[in-house]
């Protein structure tokens, strides 16, 4: 008596071969500070001011402020900020104080971005806490649209 065994070849098809996953790259705090003044230029966000943290802190790289005519403005602003931020490849980005929209935070990691109603801003002067000049005050005019 002879025994026959079967033997099976199992070959993967392109189609189904496991794939690899795409890594989004997560730009470095140049580009990615070169991305968000883009952004607040094309929201004509009001006297954006970039402050380099190097040797202050160690929470982030950069701080950018910047002023919005109204709350609507400024929350329109955080909303773009935020998605094109996901869009870079940034999944982690948060924000604080979209309910009021007087001062809104956002949270990219390695830059802050802080965007204020012109009144507020005026008032918490965050800029002088890091030895940065708060910028003069645009049009009037436009400021209160």
């Amino acid at each position: 008596m002879q025994e026959v065994r079967a033997i099976t070849t199992h070959t993967e098809t392109a189609a189904s071969a496991p794939q690899p996953t795409a890594v989004l790259q997560i730009p470095e705090p140049q580009a990615l500070k070169a991305l968000i003044e883009h952004t607040l230029d094309e929201d004509q966000a009001d006297g954006v001011t970039v402050i380099d943290l190097a040797g202050k802190a160690t929470f982030a790289d950069y701080m950018i402020v910047a002023s919005g005519r109204n709350t609507r403005h400024v929350g329109a602003m955080a909303v773009k900020l935020t998605e094109k931020l996901k869009q870079a490849g940034f999944r982690r980005v948060e924000t604080e104080g979209m309910e009021q929209c007087d001062w809104v935070l956002v949270d990219a990691g390695d830059i802050i971005i802080h965007l204020f109603k012109p009144e507020v801003r005026t008032f918490y002067n965050i800029e002088k806490m890091w030895g940065a000049e708060m910028p003069a005050p645009s049009d009037p005019a436009r400021l209160s649209a």
